[in-house]
């Protein structure tokens, strides 16, 4: 009898034996780390922009941003369109929309909220922001597919954007037949 994928809990053993967040796998490779890293910094120094540029208005804007920003270009904010890579919605095998990018970013808009709030709201950012960034950085590092906890609500994954959405990526080997 098969087992059920989704009691096999958050952590899916993959073939080969490497842990996934995502129960059932992916047909997506993981996208390289310096890209995503880029992206990320990217994406951040944007938002800490905006919020510098208008007061509360700014701080707004920000946070807006740091929420849609994988839903404004196809699955790409300006930093992921800068590093080559896109956040797709698995299930669907299309570009993550308005609804995946605000709660795969959820936890990154959260700390910006902590960052932009005088003295409490620093508090938390140390508390609680900061190890919570650090835990996601810890999954996109240690994920089979770069999976962190935004990804797993959301059920997304971040590609490199040579990935054609909604075809699945092939790892079998290209066989050429040879001509008599």
């Amino acid at each position: 009898m098969p087992e059920d994928p989704a009691a096999r809990g958050p952590m899916a053993v993959l073939e080969g034996g490497a842990r996934s967040a995502r129960r059932e796998g992916s047909p997506y490779p993981k996208a390289a780390l310096l890209p995503r890293s880029v992206a990320r910094l990217t994406d951040l120094i944007i938002s800490l922009a905006l919020s510098s540029v208008a007061g509360p208005v700014g701080i707004l804007a920000g946070f807006l941003y740091l929420l849609i920003a994988d839903a404004l270009l196809s699955g790409q904010s300006i930093g992921k369109r800068l590093g080559g890579i896109r956040a797709v919605h698995v299930p669907t095998r299309t570009p993550a929309g308005l609804g995946q990018s605000m709660i795969r970013n959820s936890p990154f808009a959260l700390a910006f909220v902590f960052y932009a709030v005088p003295i409490v709201g620093w508090f938390l950012l140390v508390i609680v922001g900061l190890p919570l960034l650090g835990f996601e950085t810890y999954m996109v590092y240690s994920d089979s597919l770069g999976i962190r906890i935004g990804d797993v609500f959301a059920d997304t994954q971040v590609v490199d954007a040579k990935v054609v959405a909604g075809r699945p990526v092939s790892i079998s080997p290209v066989v050429r037949r040879e001509s008599a």
